[in-house]
């Protein structure tokens, strides 16, 4: 891949996880925090009909898993408790499997919410984030995020950070609703959704996969290693580390 020319750079498209904030942050905080309060939280939500529609949603998505071989816990329909205890138990093998599907994200980014609110839990990001987002202000760059995680989880996290508020430097959020990371079409629509060129983007992600789709799409790309000893830039010619020397002054 040619070099990087920042000159042609308007809009910095990030991922979170292992991008702008430690994986260690999703698996041992947020993920096991909404695996513990999934039960007591449709339990205590199971006549809004905003969550029974999430449980509707989830139910289809078991339809899918099934039709595709995936073996997921049975599901009972014969009472309201029966799909209480059916949704649970589905929501938690999803989690253990790390599911991107939507029901699963936007039930996750609910029961997030709940823990931002209350103070148990809050965002987190690396150092060089909150100076890099202040720098590509000063540049009249936009900043944007496209993470598998919902869009209220999304803003959550960047809203209660150690630095404060990063929410007000971030122009748009994408979450699975535009379609995969993995697929070239999520990041046309994202592109034509900001009214701008593929081009003109530089999105940055630690997930080869993710990388080569937007590069597809015609997006520049780096891959982002936050572990220095990761292997996984095999096959890319530009790696970086951090923000600290990304598009600089």
């Amino acid at each position: 891949m040619p070099l990087l020319d920042e000159s042609q750079i308007r809009v910095i498209l990030l991922d979170i996880e292992g991008t702008t904030t430690p994986i260690d942050f999703v698996y041992k905080t947020l993920f096991p925090y909404a695996s513990r309060k999934l039960e007591s939280f449709l339990q205590e939500r199971v006549q809004d009909p905003e969550i029974q529609s999430l449980m509707q949603d989830l139910r289809a998505q078991h339809d899918v898993d099934e039709r595709s071989g995936l073996q997921p816990p049975g599901w009972m329909d014969d009472s309201e408790e029966a799909q209480l205890s059916s949704s649970v138990a589905y929501g938690q093998w999803l989690i253990a499997r790390d599911s991107k599907c939507t029901p699963l994200k936007s039930l996750q980014g609910k029961i997030w919410q709940q823990g931002f609110v209350n103070g148990e839990l809050r965002g987190e990001v690396y150092p060089d984030v909150p100076v890099a987002f202040e720098r590509w202000r000063r540049q009249k760059r936009i900043i944007c995020i496209y993470s598998s995680g919902s869009v209220l989880a999304q803003q959550l996290l960047f809203r209660t950070t150690a630095s404060g508020d990063l929410t007000s430097f971030i122009s748009a959020f994408f979450d699975t609703r535009v379609g995969a990371k993995t697929e070239q079409e999520s990041y046309k629509k994202i592109a034509a959704s900001l009214s701008s060129a593929a081009q003109h983007f530089l999105f940055i992600s630690d997930a080869v996969k993710e990388i080569e789709a937007a590069q597809s799409a015609g997006m520049r790309a780096l891959l982002c290693e936050r572990d220095l000893g990761s292997a996984s830039s095999r096959g890319q010619s530009e790696a970086i580390h951090s923000f600290d020397n990304l598009l600089l002054d």
